[in-house]
């Protein structure tokens, strides 16, 4: 389903028919231009995915990057690719929770992570990224958004998704993520919306995913597990296109 890069995030494009692979090298890029990444720069990633980012952020500006997941078969095929980019001495991926680690960190990213980790976490995530986080450093989380007049309905309401696809999942409103980042030393100096981009990004996977029925079926996935990943992308296709749902990249900042 997903490009060569192997993103499973929002692209960007910069025309209709841009290839997939190049719109996701696009957002890559310009989070590692608003982070103004450079070779002195020690990147903690949280929630690193198969690599992409970081392969970009040591390749192409020269930054330290350490990544996390706690999924075992992303940790062994991000290691994967940046040895085979002979990137070993700048990419460190690590198969541990973000609230574990220790250190400090001139930049932090975080890629469409925080929708996963439930309402009860969100303070816990910030304070968080402000003790990992460098006196002046900078931070930039790309996060789904719910419009927050649409925020409390739908939090009280699991829907299809939350109880189908992603269980224990919520999407924030950017002034639910209020009350965690007053609780930091962190500062919103920067919002991006990008989520209209979603949309063509989703029609371009289920295209791709309705093109692999084949190789889907050879992985042991059944009839009910094709409708149900269909109707799922079709959906949040529909939801970004219409803005019942929204894609944005904050950028933060810590005080000294």
């Amino acid at each position: 389903m997903l490009d060569e890069t192997m993103t499973y995030s929002c692209a960007l494009f910069e025309s209709p028919d841009e290839p997939l692979e190049q719109a996701q090298l696009r957002k890559l890029r310009l989070i590692c231009d608003r982070l103004e990444l450079g070779p002195d720069d020690h990147v903690l990633e949280i929630g690193c995915g198969w690599g992409s980012f970081a392969l970009v952020a040591a390749r192409d500006y020269g930054a330290r990057v350490t990544g996390l997941t706690i999924s075992r078969e992303q940790a062994a095929l991000a290691r994967g690719r940046g040895a085979a980019a002979g990137l070993e001495d700048l990419v460190e991926i690590r198969e541990q929770d973000y609230r574990l680690v220790e250190g400090q960190f001139t930049k932090i990213v975080s890629i469409e992570m925080l929708e996963a980790i439930g309402d009860d976490q969100w303070e816990t995530y910030f304070r968080t990224i402000d003790r990992l986080l460098a006196p002046g450093g900078r931070a930039l989380v790309q996060t789904i958004l719910i419009p927050d007049a649409r925020f409390a309905r739908y939090r009280s309401t699991p829907d299809w998704i939350e109880r189908y696809v992603f269980p224990g999942c919520l999407i924030p409103s950017l002034a639910a993520l209020g009350p965690a980042l007053a609780t930091t030393r962190l500062g919103l100096y920067g919002v991006d919306e990008i989520g209209l981009h979603y949309a063509e990004t989703l029609r371009r996977w289920r295209q791709r995913f309705l093109g692999a029925l084949p190789q889907v079926r050879a992985l042991g996935y059944d009839e009910r597990f094709e409708r149900t990943w269909d109707f799922y992308l079709a959906a949040c296709e529909a939801g970004f296109r219409t803005r019942w749902l929204r894609d944005a990249q904050l950028v933060l900042e810590r005080s000294s």
